[in-house]
């Protein structure tokens, strides 16, 4: 909660019941499963939507972070602070001009969300149908251009300068 989410919302699928006693006593932290993980991401992001749906309280906002996209809190609160003073309903981060992750949306996004497919493209087809209203918000935070698939995409991550006074990222 740190970044400046009010909760979080965890997807599993692969190995869930070795995950799931991770996520249990975490205050903030629901989780959901989607049982139909290999037929592609966007499953995922439709299991997420559908649980934030059911959730108690309509959110103002979703944060879409991908487990193989690590962030720091700073990072996810600029980019929190820079959607809700904008007007967009979607907003981005961006380092040196190449857009990263992740990427907040408005709640009145959730149908169109629920609706992707991986034939339409996904969140990539929605974010293109509004790009009218999209907000790039450039940070000097090489990180938010993390993509961590391997160990080798692992080690060039510590080499980044992200945020010195952390130890993450430093050099």
């Amino acid at each position: 909660m740190d970044g400046g989410v009010d909760g979080v919302v965890v997807v599993l699928g692969h190995r869930a019941d070795e995950l799931k006693p991770y996520l249990e006593d975490m205050d903030g932290v629901s989780w959901t499963m989607n049982s139909d993980y290999m037929a592609g991401k966007t499953t995922s992001l439709k299991a997420g939507v559908e649980a934030v749906k059911a959730g108690t309280s309509g959110p103002r906002l979703i944060l879409i972070l991908n487990v193989d996209q690590p962030r720091q809190p700073q990072t996810i609160r600029k980019l929190l602070d820079s959607h809700r003073s904008g007007n967009g309903l979607i907003t981005y981060p961006a380092f040196q001009g190449k857009g990263g992750h992740p990427i907040a949306l408005s709640a009145t996004l959730l149908d169109e969300l629920a609706a992707i497919d991986e034939e339409n493209l996904g969140l990539q087809a929605v974010t293109k149908r509004h790009a009218a209203d999209t907000n790039k918000v450039e940070l000097e935070i090489p990180e938010v251009l993390w993509d961590l698939n391997t160990p080798e995409d692992y080690e060039r991550a510590l080499t980044d300068q992200a945020y010195p006074d952390t130890g993450i990222g430093s050099v």
